[in-house]
């Protein structure tokens, strides 16, 4: 149950711009679990389906529910809406970094993050809208769109909103998940578990025999999409609407920082409260009157 609860917050990732799914996995420290499960699935069958049935039910009931908020925010409220994903992004940063650094590190791999990082950014900025939209797809494109799904929401820092863009299927992807339109999700289903299957095979030997440098580039990735989170509509003045983003960004940071490491977190504020309760029980004692 708390996997289910932890993959609807994931969902969000899987439709919001800049807000990669699979990065709110590494965070809730489930992403390994998850890539090895799938990539491993048929050597213990019973044991993985269990772990990943409420992964997947939980990430696919919070894309559902999410589409719809995501994008009458975004209609209605998007520079305020992006900024939110900003800090949602940037509060993510340290913990990742971490992850990275978590199987040893040296210098050489911060030209490794420096590349993935260039190259990512060349990518996205340069590459956009690279095929028309599709509005009315058949078989093979639905296909197409599950596959799609599967690669960027399975490797942390790739943007799904990016990579969909340019293939001209993001519309399609929302609009289809927002109607529930089966017509269109059930070959991307398909495409998806087979997207999935593939990746996360390849994603898990390469994490299991290069671990530093696979998360090296992957953070790299990460931080090239991170300019892409806002757009024209974000441009900051002296206004109400400027003040009320950054404040938003700010709080976004808080909750995002917070979240990637719970445990540590509450941990820290317990200890906090339990210091200020002994310096409070201490002035007590000082104030009592001397017998």
């Amino acid at each position: 149950m708390l996997n289910f609860f932890f993959l609807l917050i994931v969902g969000i990732g899987g439709i919001a711009p800049g807000l990669s799914g699979s990065v709110l996995l590494v965070i809730l420290g489930l992403y390994q679990k998850t890539i090895d499960a799938i990539g491993t699935i048929f050597k213990n069958f019973k044991k993985n389906i269990v772990f990943l049935f409420p992964i997947f039910l939980g990430f696919g009931v919070g894309v559902i529910l999410f589409s719809k908020v995501v994008d009458f925010l975004l209609e209605n409220y998007e520079m305020h809406t992006r900024f939110a994903f900003l800090g949602l992004v940037l509060g993510t940063i340290p913990l990742f970094y971490k992850e990275v650094k978590k199987e040893g590190f040296s210098k050489k791999y911060y030209i490794l993050i420096a590349i993935a990082a260039i190259a990512g950014f060349s990518l996205f900025y340069f590459n956009k809208n690279l095929f028309p939209t599709i509005t009315n797809p058949n078989i093979f494109q639905s296909v197409l769109l599950g596959v799609a799904v599967a690669g960027s929401s399975i490797v942390p820092g790739v943007d799904s909103a990016v990579i969909l863009s340019s293939l001209g299927l993001y519309e399609l992807y929302v609009g289809s998940l927002a109607d529930f339109n089966l017509q269109v999700l059930i070959p991307a289903g398909v495409g998806l578990v087979i997207g999935a299957l593939v990746i996360s095979f390849l994603i898990n030997k390469l994490i299991k025999r290069f671990y530093t440098g696979t998360f090296s580039i992957i953070f790299g990735l990460f931080l090239s999409i991170i300019p892409n989170v806002l757009n024209s509509s974000c441009t900051l003045g002296w206004n109400i609407n400027s003040v009320i983003s950054i404040f938003i960004l700010i709080i976004s940071f808080g909750v995002s920082f917070f979240l990637g490491d719970v445990k540590a977190n509450v941990k820290k504020i317990k200890e906090w409260f339990r210091l200020l309760k002994d310096l409070k029980q201490e002035d007590e004692i000082r104030a009592l009157p001397k017998q």
